[in-house]
């Protein structure tokens, strides 16, 4: 999917307090960018910007280094965030663009996901959530009248949309709006919703920090990786299911990229060091393991270490097997062999390195675990 991602993270973050740019502020040893560069890591974008503040732009550029494989470009903010917008989109070639706000930095990869997919038959696509509060319209402070909060929404990012109509949009803006949509609705554009999470709160005030804090701030994130080619016999198992059109991974065990993506995800969160540490060739007990005896084995090891699962993410990048037809049943598995939210993507290589014409299954996952106690 020819995906860009604008990832705004300009704000000075004067309502936030911290005193330097809202995007450089940490919770649990993270910056609000790198939180929000793991989810975009696993989504993997065709295109990745970033827009930062104009006085800070080589620490921006560190961390996104630092945090992010593949390549990227840098866009110096705006006066205002409409402003900064326009300066990212300016940077995008590619047919489609999400903006995400740094400030909504716990929004995850299957969120991102969500909404591109859904720019396949919609021009404008946003997250939103239920508002749980009664709401009041108010006249000074005078009560005026009480809406009908099951007609109304919270808008999330990210936002999804054409990039040529964004573009145009921005250049002809002729006020600031809160968001890029509400510019799009006032255009005439019409804008579909999926459901947001929870988690992809707004970072504003400093009361917002301390939930952060307390939300996150307990938690720990990690990265894996695997990568296996196809061998010429047996049946291919993938996700800890059985694909019986396709033949096996080599490996030293079952060759399931997927599940060992995740093991390593969960050690390095855990900081337990990675699959081939904890369950390699000097390992004679686990030649031939499946897939879901090493994410036991790793339930074992971060549990000892007084973490529990909070969720995973999993992107596979193969041209086959085909992902889409059993992504429920993937994910449904998954979860249930991880005992938390596990969430799939898929994409290729297009055409690109040794995954191509179907040699192999590489995946990447993400993890959050939670501090037991």
């Amino acid at each position: 999917m020819n995906v860009a991602v604008v990832l705004v993270a300009a704000g000075n973050g004067e309502r936030l307090g911290a005193g330097i740019p809202k995007a450089l502020v940490e919770v649990g040893g993270k910056s609000l960018l790198e939180h929000a560069l793991a989810a975009i890591q696993i989504f993997n974008p065709a295109q990745l910007v970033v827009v930062a503040h104009e006085d800070h732009i080589p620490e921006f550029e560190m961390q996104v280094r630092a945090n992010y494989a593949g390549e990227f470009s840098i866009a110096p903010g705006g006066t205002s965030r409409q402003g900064s917008v326009a300066n990212g989109v300016a940077l995008v070639t590619q047919e489609l663009v999400l903006i995400h706000d740094a400030a909504r930095c716990f929004a995850t990869a299957a969120l991102f996901t969500s909404v591109a997919e859904a720019l396949s038959h919609a021009d404008v696509v946003i997250p939103v959530v239920p508002v749980s509060d009664t709401v009041k319209r108010v006249s000074g402070s005078t009560i005026v009248a009480s809406e009908d909060r099951n007609t109304l929404r919270l808008s999330q990012t990210p936002q999804g949309f054409k990039t040529s109509a964004l573009r145009s949009a921005l250049a002809n803006a002729s006020a600031d709006f809160t968001d890029d949509a509400a510019l799009m609705q006032s255009l005439g554009f019409a804008i579909e919703s999926v459901p947001g999470e929870a988690g992809a709160f707004k970072l504003t005030t400093g009361s917002d920090l301390d939930r952060a804090r307390q939300d996150f701030g307990t938690r720990a994130t990690g990265i894996g990786t695997d990568a296996h080619k196809f061998s010429d016999s047996g049946e291919l198992v993938l996700g800890c299911l059985n694909w019986p059109e396709l033949p096996k991974l080599e490996g030293h065990s079952d060759g399931d990229s997927i599940a060992h993506a995740i093991v390593d995800a969960l050690l390095s969160a855990a900081g337990l060091g990675d699959i081939g540490s904890n369950f390699g060739v000097d390992r004679p007990e686990f030649a031939g393991a499946s897939g879901e005896v090493f994410i036991a084995e790793t339930l074992k090891l971060i549990a000892a270490k007084g973490f529990a699962v909070e969720n995973v993410a999993v992107q596979v990048v193969a041209d086959k097997p085909k992902i889409g037809p059993r992504r429920a049943e993937l994910e449904t598995r998954l979860s249930q062999v991880v005992g938390a939210r596990v969430s799939v993507g898929a994409t290729t290589t297009d055409g690109l390195g040794f995954l191509a014409d179907s040699k192999g299954v590489a995946a990447v996952a993400t993890a959050l675990l939670k501090v037991l106690g």
